[in-house]
C-alpha cells in the first residue's frame, strides 16, 4: 500500500536537477545530500520486508513467523544505518525464540505492536535527513501526507472488519462484566487487548480514524490496569460509545468498499476529548520518577508530514512508565483461542460448497432409487453403493457443520441493550443466559439478531415494573430478563422470559376488537389472543416512547421468523412473567418432511409444522355455516383445507373418508390439509423457485425426491392464510 509513493519518490529523486526538499516536524527545511537517494531506496526496501512480514501475519497467523525472520530484517536494519530498527528487530527475535513460552495471542500482541513500531522507525529515518548546506528558501514545495485510499489489499481489509467486529463483541461483554466487578483484572485485560489489536490493525491499514480513537481508549484502559484509575460508569459509556464509533467507521469501510456512499467520520473530537479528558485527570495525579531512576529515552520525533501510523506509536508512555513493546497481558481470551487453528472462509464459498452437496445427495438418491438396481446381483457393487450413499451423508453433515455457529453472540447484543434501556426506563433488570453453545446456522443466527432485540426491547417498556411497582407487589425490585437456547425434535428453541407483569389479556383482547382485527363475540384462545400483538400497527402501549409503543417492533419479529421457517408461542400469566419461545430449523438448506401425493402431484409438508395425521371417519367430519369443511379431533374442531382446490388439481378422490388429513400448526392454530396418500418421510434439499415463482402463496420452494420427481415444498403458513 506504500510502494507505489515510494517508487514515486525514488523517480523524483533521479529525475530532479535540483535536490529534493523535505520538511522536518519543528518546521525548518532540510536539503538531501548526496547519497539521500540510496539511503530512500533502502528505507523502501525494509518497508517492502516489513510489508510481508506483516501480510504474513494476519493471513498465514503468527505461527508462520519464527525468530529467523526477525534476525535477518536486523541484520538488513543495520547495514543501512537503522540502528534503531536493527536493535528493536532483534529483540523481538530474542522474546519469541525458544525457550520462550509465550502463546498465541501473547505473540500476536507482541510482534504487531513491533512490527509498527519497526515501520515508524524505518520511515522516520528515512524521511529526515540531515542537510549541511543552508536552508533554502521558504517557498519550496512541502511533500503532502498519505492518506489511506482504500487501495491496500481489499482480503485484508476484509479480514481487518470481520477481526475486529469479533474483538467488539467481546470488549462490549467484557466491559459489561467490568461494570459488575472492577476489580477483575483478567477481564479488563481482555478489553485492553482487543483495542490493542484493533489499533495495531488499523495502523497497518492506514485507518488513522479507528487507529487514534483506538489509541486514545487503550491509553485510558493502561491506567485502568495500573491501579491508576477507576472503572466507573462514565469510563464504561465512554469505552461502550467508541465501540459503537468504530463499529459504525466499519460499516463505513465496508460501504465505501462496494462502492457506496458513506458520510465522514463518526469520531468525533467530542469523543476523543472526553477520552482523553478522563486520561489527563488521572495521569496528572501519577507521581514523577524517583531521581535514581533513569528516565525513559524518547523516541524520535515523527515528522508531521508522515502517515497516521507513524505518528500513533503502538507504546503508552507516561512518567515512570518506559516504552514497552511487550503483549498488555499474559491473559488468553475468547477472541483469540485457537487461533493457529482456524481458518476463515467466506460464506459465499461455503454457499456453493453446500449447494454442490446438495447436488452430490440428490444424484446419490437417483442412483440408489434406480429401477435399473433391480436386477443387479453383484453383492460388492452393492456393498459399495451402500458405502457411498454413507459418505455422501457424511459430507452434507459435515458441511452443514460447517455453517453451524454459537447462538451466543447473539445474547451479547441483547446484554448491551437491557444495560442502556433499563438506565433510560429507570428500572433495574439483570440478564441471565443459558445455552450460549447451542448451535445453529450462521444465516439464521445473523437473521435472529433484530427479533431479539424487539422482543427484549419490548420486555422492558412492557413487561418489567418500576422498581417502587415491584417492591409494592413483594417482588425483588431488580427484575430478571432470561434467555435460553436448547434444541427440541430437531429444531432450535430460542426461549425469551421476563418476571415482570405478564400479558393483560383483556386489554389485548379489547384493543384487537377496536382495530377490527377479530369480531366481537369471536371465541379464541389464550395463545391465539397473545399472539395478536404480533399483528402490524398493534399496541397496548397508553404512551409511545423512544423505546416502543408504536406497534412496530413485534411484527418485525413474526416477519423475520416466518422468513426463517419459524414460528413463535407465547405463554403468559398475570402478574408472573411472559415467556416466548422461538422455535426454528436448524439449517435453511436442508429440512425434513413427509412426502405426499395429490392427485399425480407430490408435495412436501415440513415435519417441523406436522402435529399428526390420520385416516378420518364419518362421524368425526361436519361442515359448519361460514367456516366450511371441520374435522373433529381430540375434541377441537379444526377446518379442512384440500390442497387439491388450492392448487387446482384433479384429486384421486373428493370423499374425505377415503383420503388422509394431516394436521399441520402455524402461528398457535390447528387446521387439517386433506390428502390422497402418504409416501413417507425424507430429507430434501431445498431449491428456490427462482425469480418468476418466489411469490406463490402456498409454496416455499422445491426438492428432488428419491425417485427423480420434483416435488413442492409446502409453506403452511401460507397454505393456511390464503384458504377461502
Amino acid at each position: 500500500m506504500r510502494k507505489a509513493g515510494r517508487q514515486a519518490n525514488r523517480e523524483d529523486a533521479e529525475d530532479a536537477k535540483e535536490p529534493p526538499i523535505r520538511q522536518q516536524a519543528e518546521g525548518s527545511i532540510v536539503q538531501a545530500v548526496p547519497g539521500a537517494e540510496t539511503a530512500s531506496i533502502a528505507g523502501a526496501s525494509l518497508n517492502d520486508q516489513i510489508d510481508e512480514i506483516s501480510t504474513r501475519l494476519i493471513i498465514d497467523g503468527v505461527q508462520s513467523l519464527d525468530p529467523a525472520d526477525f534476525r535477518r530484517f536486523g541484520d538488513a536494519a543495520a547495514t543501512n544505518g537503522c540502528q534503531q530498527a536493527a536493535s528493536l528487530a532483534r529483540s523481538l527475535a530474542d522474546r519469541i525464540a525458544p525457550p520462550a513460552t509465550l502463546s498465541v495471542p501473547e505473540r500476536t500482541g507482541l510482534l504487531s505492536s513491533g512490527l509498527v513500531e519497526l515501520r515508524r522507525l524505518i520511515d522516520h529515518r528515512d524521511a529526515i535527513v540531515p542537510a549541511p548546506v543552508a536552508p533554502v528558501p521558504a517557498s519550496s514545495t512541502v511533500l503532502p501526507p498519505e492518506t489511506n485510499s482504500l487501495a491496500a489489499d481489499e482480503d485484508l481489509i476484509l479480514e481487518f472488519i470481520t477481526e475486529s467486529t469479533e474483538h467488539l463483541v467481546t470488549i462490549e461483554s467484557q466491559m459489561l462484566l467490568l461494570e459488575k466487578d472492577s476489580a477483575e483484572s483478567e477481564t479488563l485485560n481482555a478489553v485492553f487487548r482487543g483495542f490493542h489489536t484493533i489499533k495495531g490493525l488499523a495502523g497497518f491499514l492506514e485507518f488513522t480514524a479507528i487507529q487514534s480513537l483506538a489509541h486514545e481508549v487503550e491509553t485510558v484502559l493502561d491506567l485502568a490496569r495500573n491501579g491508576q484509575l477507576a472503572v466507573t460508569p462514565s469510563v464504561v459509556d465512554a469505552v461502550l460509545e467508541s465501540t459503537d464509533v468504530v463499529r459504525r467507521e466499519l460499516d463505513g469501510i465496508s460501504k465505501r468498499l462496494a462502492g457506496k456512499a458513506f458520510p465522514p467520520s463518526g469520531v468525533t473530537e467530542d469523543l476523543l476529548g472526553r477520552i482523553r479528558r478522563v486520561a489527563a485527570a488521572q495521569s496528572a495525579a501519577v507521581s514523577p520518577p524517583s531521581p535514581s531512576e533513569p528516565s525513559p529515552a524518547a523516541p524520535p520525533s515523527v515528522p508531521q508530514n508522515q502517515p497516521a501510523t507513524a505518528a500513533l506509536p503502538i507504546p503508552v508512555q507516561r512518567k515512570g512508565h518506559p516504552v514497552e513493546v511487550s503483549p498488555a497481558s499474559s491473559v488468553p481470551t475468547e477472541a483469540f483461542r485457537g487461533g493457529d487453528s482456524t481458518v476463515r472462509i467466506d460464506t459465499a464459498k461455503l454457499d456453493q460448497l453446500m449447494d454442490m452437496v446438495g447436488e452430490m445427495v440428490i444424484a446419490q438418491t437417483l442412483i440408489g432409487h434406480s429401477p435399473a438396481l433391480t436386477s443387479v446381483q453383484d453383492t460388492r457393487f452393492l456393498r459399495d453403493l451402500t458405502q457411498l450413499a454413507r459418505i455422501t451423508s457424511d459430507v452434507q453433515r459435515i458441511t452443514t457443520g460447517m455453517r453451524m455457529v454459537p447462538i451466543g453472540m447473539q445474547f451479547q447484543k441483547t446484554a448491551r441493550l437491557i444495560r442502556d434501556l433499563s438506565r433510560r426506563a429507570g428500572k433495574q433488570i439483570v440478564l441471565e443466559t443459558a445455552g450460549e453453545d447451542t448451535e445453529l446456522d450462521k444465516s439464521i443466527a445473523e437473521e435472529l439478531s433484530d427479533p431479539l432485540l424487539h422482543m427484549v426491547r419490548n420486555s422492558i417498556d412492557h413487561g418489567i415494573e418500576p422498581p417502587e411497582e415491584r417492591a409494592a407487589l413483594g417482588k425483588d425490585p431488580t427484575a430478571t430478563i432470561r434467555i435460553a437456547a436448547y434444541h427440541q425434535s430437531g429444531q432450535i428453541v430460542v426461549a425469551i422470559s421476563d418476571d415482570g407483569r405478564g400479558l393483560n389479556r383483556e386489554k389485548i383482547l379489547a384493543k384487537a376488537q377496536q382495530n377490527g382485527l377479530i369480531q366481537p363475540g369471536h371465541q379464541l384462545t389464550d395463545s391465539e389472543i397473545f399472539l395478536l400483538i404480533f399483528e402490524a400497527g398493534f399496541s397496548t402501549a397508553e404512551k409511545v416512547t423512544d423505546i416502543s409503543g408504536r406497534g412496530v417492533g413485534m411484527d418485525v419479529v413474526r416477519k423475520h421468523v416466518q422468513k426463517l421457517r419459524g414460528r413463535i408461542d407465547i405463554h403468559s400469566k398475570a402478574g408472573e412473567g411472559t415467556t416466548f419461545y422461538i422455535k426454528l430449523p436448524l439449517t435453511l438448506a436442508i429440512i425434513e418432511g413427509l412426502v405426499v401425493v395429490v392427485g399425480n402431484h407430490r408435495y412436501v409438508v415440513p415435519i417441523y409444522s406436522v402435529r399428526e395425521m390420520f385416516r378420518p371417519r364419518t362421524e368425526m367430519l361436519s361442515t359448519v355455516q361460514g367456516s366450511g369443511e371441520m374435522a373433529m379431533v381430540r375434541g377441537s374442531l379444526m377446518p379442512v383445507i384440500r390442497l387439491h382446490r388450492r392448487f387446482g388439481l384433479d384429486p384421486r378422490s373428493t370423499n374425505l373418508t377415503d383420503g388422509m388429513l394431516v394436521v399441520a400448526e402455524t402461528e398457535g392454530k390447528q387446521f387439517c390439509i386433506f390428502i390422497d396418500e402418504l409416501i413417507g418421510k425424507q430429507e430434501v434439499v431445498i431449491k428456490s423457485l427462482g425469480p418468476s415463482f418466489k411469490h406463490v402463496v402456498g409454496v416455499a420452494g422445491c426438492a428432488i425426491l428419491g425417485d427423480g420427481r420434483v416435488g413442492l415444498i409446502l409453506d403452511v403458513d401460507g397454505i393456511y392464510k390464503g384458504k377461502p
